[in-house]
């Protein structure tokens, strides 16, 4: 290997852990804010929902996907639900995130 690759492979490397860490932790009073005004009214204030196609965020299985599967569906919608691309940047739809996963330890 030679010396020019292998300073990129270690550089490149860290870049792509630096990368990888958040620089602040999502916040989850932001995205219950955010949540009450966007979400709420289809899937409930506490997370029990008021359509019946919307998930049960107060159950214990309800989010025990990733933050970056939840981010997902934020992002580009589902069924009934908006995409919030283009509406949200990605660290508000993170703090909602954090907010769902506070609903199922208010039940």
């Amino acid at each position: 290997m030679t010396r020019t690759f292998s300073t990129f492979l270690r550089h490149g490397a860290l870049w792509l852990l630096l990368g990888a860490v958040p620089a602040h932790a999502a916040d989850p009073s932001n995205g219950g804010a955010l949540y009450q005004r966007l979400c709420a009214q289809c899937h409930g204030a506490r997370g029990v929902p008021v359509l019946p196609v919307s998930p049960d965020f107060s159950l214990p299985t309800a989010l025990l996907k990733p933050d970056l599967a939840l981010l997902s569906v934020i992002r580009d919608g589902r069924g009934a639900m908006p995409a919030y691309q283009g509406q949200l940047k990605d660290r508000e739809m993170l703090d909602l995130v954090a907010h769902l996963r506070t609903l199922k330890a208010r039940r």
